[in-house]
């Protein structure tokens, strides 16, 4: 049975199941996903971009999280016991697939739910360090150098399009709106040099912990038994909580008219402390996070880098309006930011 994308039944092979059917997910190369109908269930098959090294750190993460209590499909066992089978070099893992309902943001008591289970996440995985043979995936302690560097690459850019002739309607906007920004840039980078975000890394160096980088309401499945499982775990890195708790409130926010609500963004971080209560120290280090406008810096270099073959100069524009839109909403929160935090 030859499926969309390319042929995997050699793969399917190596497993004691009988294949009923295949159905493509999506696939992209490098990535491919597929649903498979098997005579023991439906099961989900991977097609994963990075080398099997960095493959066995994220399964052992994805165990410690199991082993304590976080609900993560089951990876599935070749007929010779392996987690994955490698085929050309590239990795494929077959995993149980979990029927239920994804949860999204549309109520407040589905968001409180979302972010009870990100705190849970983070408090199971206290105690994993990478230890074994493989590729570790961290960004442990990177975040300035990190910033500093997109600073300096945004740098550039302002620069080019101030030495233009003539400006698109995109350049008009990053020159009126770059120098604002630029400042909330050094600001936070200020602020992770402080005391705070030092001592956190070296908490996370000494007891362990892991960060999702994808935690989003689709990736949350509630099966019929009440549980709630947690999907895509393929971009499992080590990390301070913090990393997670931002990326979710920026997508929770994006998705509001008004951008930032300063009522929900407080119950937010009220609902996490209810789970994983964060030392008054950690929570400081969320103004410098939010102060930086990753929003802002993701559009500018988008555009500059024209990462987006397909988008017309319109869209652009559109975008860096929405994303300067949603980053100075949040500007009342940093700068309220003491009323905000649950001390």
């Amino acid at each position: 049975m030859v499926s969309k994308g390319e042929d995997i039944t050699g793969v399917l092979k190596e497993y004691d199941i009988d294949v009923k059917g295949i159905k493509l997910e999506s696939y992209k190369g490098k990535k491919g996903v597929w649903w498979i109908n098997t005579d023991k269930g439906y099961k989900i098959l991977k097609k994963q971009s990075f080398s099997y090294r960095t493959l066995d750190f994220i399964i052992d993460a994805v165990n410690h999280l199991n082993s304590n209590g976080v609900y993560i499909p089951k990876i599935m066992k070749t007929r010779s016991g392996d987690d994955y089978v490698i085929k050309d070099d590239v990795c494929f893992v077959l995993s149980e697939a979990i029927n239920g309902s994804t949860l999204n943001y549309s109520s407040d008591e589905n968001v409180r739910r979302i972010i009870h289970e990100l705190a849970r996440f983070h408090k199971a995985s206290r105690g994993f360090k990478a230890t074994g043979d493989y590729k570790v995936r961290t960004h442990l302690g990177l975040w300035i150098e990190k910033y500093e560097k997109e600073m300096n690459k945004l740098e550039k850019y302002y620069d080019m399009e101030i030495n233009k002739e003539e400006h698109s309607e995109f350049g008009k906007i990053i020159l009126k709106e770059y120098p604002h920004f630029y400042k909330r840039i050094k600001s936070s980078i200020e602020g992770f040099k402080g005391q705070n975000y030092i001592d956190w890394v070296k908490d996370i160096e000494e007891s362990g912990g892991l960060c999702h980088q994808d935690f989003t309401a689709g990736n949350c499945i509630l099966e019929g038994s009440g549980r709630l499982y947690i999907l895509d775990t393929d971009s499992l890195t080590i990390d301070i909580p913090l990393r997670d708790i931002r990326k979710i409130l920026n997508k929770i926010m994006k998705r509001k008219n008004d951008g930032w609500e300063y009522e929900l963004t407080k119950n937010i971080l009220r609902w996490y402390n209810e789970e994983n209560p964060l030392k008054d120290y950690q929570w400081n280090v969320l103004k410098p996070t939010l102060t930086y406008p990753h929003l802002f810096v993701g559009i500018m270099s988008k555009y500059y880098e024209r990462r987006e073959k397909t988008w017309t100069e319109q869209k652009y524009v559109k975008r860096l309006k929405e994303m300067i839109s949603i980053e100075k909403s949040v500007e009342p929160i940093i700068n309220n930011f003491e009323d905000i935090i649950p001390m």
